[in-house]
């Protein structure tokens, strides 16, 4: 019986590996801090004599060169319970297609760099689809499988919670029916998604700096708005799913059986594109139809009047810029009974839209539509805000 405990000692604090049962019907390894002289009653001088002991905690993760212990230190990292196989993967190929669609190749590279490369920063990935039975879930629990332990799921409130250590460490961290659409939950998720040290906290215990390196994947029946992304976000990667066509209740069996099969193909396959931003896809190549969807629901009534006065000003004139001031702006939206006030058309200008006004003020030609659509034109003075026909129209596709 001895031999199938196992208890370690990380620094001076006794622990006992346990494996808990889960409702799934797997069971989950988890270390319980354990009482010395209880461990002298149950086992001999011998037994004890022979407990690993450890310095503290590191935390290195490698899927393909795991090593548990690192100059006296044990890896918190958990090694995946996998050896890459050569085979077929039909059914994991097939879901993966119905999953990134034509964005296929892109989606191979994510799992690829998660595999190979963890430490590499990604994009946000988010599913959306306000239809029943398209695999989002599948996916996450395919993730799961792969990536063992060193995946969770966390609920909204876990993000909101200033108790983080049990997914501070991981390398994917999964919410199914996400719903974050707080101003400061989608800043805290947008700046965790790039940062390289946390603060990791555990209840009772002080907080702990750590290295940083999970991927956040999300699911939401919620195309609208799952999340604030504002115009020029870069950070996001959003793909609305497919209902399935096909109803298979034992999916993720034959995934799981093809994992080993699929990641050999990891190993060999050629990345289909390169490392050009700090989360590695280049922005326009991750820009989808659910993308805009979402930013332009989280624009606001303001910021989409903006768009279409000024396009259609642009129209009108047949021009390729356009100068205006806040002044003007304020007046045109005010015709147009749209409450709003300087600072927020300001906010707008330079914080969603990244412009700048002119150092000083300056001569310009002033232009304003009125409410019945005439072009009012007129000389005047002001720090103008100049508008490119090619910006504008991207926001408004």
């Amino acid at each position: 019986m001895e031999s199938n405990e196992r208890y370690i000692r990380i620094g001076t604090t006794l622990y006992k590996e346990v494996y808990r049962p889960m409702l799934s019907g797997d069971k989950k390894k988890v270390l319980i801090q354990w009482n010395m002289e209880t461990l002298r009653q149950d086992h001999t001088r011998e037994f004890i004599s022979k407990i690993e002991k450890y310095n503290g905690y590191c935390i290195i993760p490698s899927h393909t060169d795991y090593h548990q212990i690192y100059d006296g230190f044990l890896n918190q990292y958990e090694p995946i319970p996998h050896l890459p196989r050569k085979g077929e993967f039909t059914t994991i190929r097939k879901f993966l297609q119905h999953i990134f669609g034509e964005q296929l190749e892109f989606g191979m590279d994510y799992l690829q760099l998660l595999y190979l490369q963890p430490l590499q920063k990604l994009p946000i990935l988010l599913l959306v689809s306000k239809e029943r039975n398209t695999g989002k879930t599948t996916f996450l629990n395919f993730l799961k499988a792969v990536f063992a332990d060193n995946m969770t799921f966390n609920t909204n409130e876990d993000f909101r919670s200033q108790f983080n250590s049990d997914w501070a460490t991981k390398l994917i961290v999964g919410v199914d029916e996400v719903l974050l659409n707080r101003r400061e939950d989608s800043e805290r998720i947008k700046n965790l998604s790039t940062s390289k040290s946390y603060k990791a906290e555990a209840k009772g215990k002080d907080r702990n700096e750590v290295s940083f390196f999970a991927k956040f994947v999300l699911c939401s029946n919620n195309e609208n708005n799952p999340i604030i992304i504002d115009s020029g976000e870069t950070r996001y990667w959003v793909i609305k799913v497919p209902k399935l066509i096909e109803d298979n209740t034992n999916i993720l069996d034959g995934i799981k059986k093809e994992i080993p099969h699929f990641l050999w193909y990891l190993t060999q396959r050629k990345l289909s594109t390169k490392n050009e931003t700090r989360m590695w896809f280049r922005p326009e190549l991750l820009i989808t139809p659910a993308l805009k969807k979402i930013i332009n629901y989280n624009r606001g009534k303001v910021e989409n009047e903006m768009v279409s006065i000024i396009l259609e000003i642009m129209k009108l004139q047949d021009i390729s810029e356009y100068e205006l001031c806040i002044n003007d702006m304020a007046d045109m939206l005010d015709q147009r009974s749209v409450k709003t006030d300087h600072i927020q058309i300001r906010r707008i200008l330079t914080e969603n839209w990244q412009m700048k006004p002119s150092e000083k003020p300056k001569r310009y030609i002033c232009q304003k539509m009125t409410f019945d659509g005439n072009i009012f034109t007129d000389s005047r003075t002001g720090r103008t805000y100049t508008v490119k026909k090619e910006i504008i129209e991207k926001m408004n596709d």
